[in-house]
């Protein structure tokens, strides 16, 4: 979901992240950092063997010097990478010290329009009581989404989308969890061909 509008009312209510709701996000940092081992690893190899490279032209006679550059632009682009890794979910977490607002209302879903990227399946929106938008996302999936308002209590923040609807977790954040987030990907049953059953 990509934000697109939100109003900031005078007494719009909200609540502060609880820490299990700050601890998911954490787990995603931490899953993205385990994979950003890679690239500051690549980082850290690369510039030594450009510092290998320099110093040992200005020791020899040799003019490996002129190879460095390479090495060195690997060190950067490798670094590069584990920055573009991290941005994201860095900026996941430094959202959880902003609040969550609540608004009973609606919400509302309704199809792309005109100012839509390619994409982009609708929008999702949480309503006040008077039908104007308080925040709404741009939404990318699979099918576009269909014209619709429910009445509704939502839990949301700018950044996440909405968390809950009525007391109901929309999977924003999944609260279960493996430490790095790891195999929490649904598994396919086997299908056994005799029976067409898992």
């Amino acid at each position: 979901m990509k934000f697109r509008h939100f109003d900031a009312r005078a007494g719009l209510v909200q609540r502060p992240w609880t820490a299990q709701e700050r601890r998911v996000v954490w787990r995603g940092v931490m899953s993205r950092l385990a994979i950003a081992v890679e690239p500051l690893l690549g980082t850290i190899v690369f510039a030594f063997l450009t510092w290998g490279i320099i110093w040992r032209a200005q020791h020899t006679e040799q003019s490996i010097i002129v190879i460095a550059p390479v090495f060195a632009i690997g060190a950067i682009g490798f670094t590069l990478y584990a920055i573009a890794l991290m941005v994201a979910p860095l900026r996941a977490f430094l959202q959880t010290f902003k609040p969550i607002y609540i608004v009973d209302g609606y919400v509302r879903y309704r199809g792309p329009d005109d100012f839509s990227e390619i994409d982009s399946t609708g929008y999702v929106a949480v309503l006040f009581e008077d039908e104007s938008v308080a925040c709404e996302w741009e939404a990318f999936g699979q099918k576009p989404l269909p014209n619709r308002t429910i009445p509704s209590l939502a839990e949301f923040s700018r950044y996440g989308g909405i968390h809950k609807i009525d007391g109901r977790s929309t999977g924003v954040l999944p609260l279960g969890g493996t430490a790095l987030n790891v195999g929490l990907a649904p598994r396919r049953a086997r299908i056994d061909p005799s029976t067409g059953s898992g």
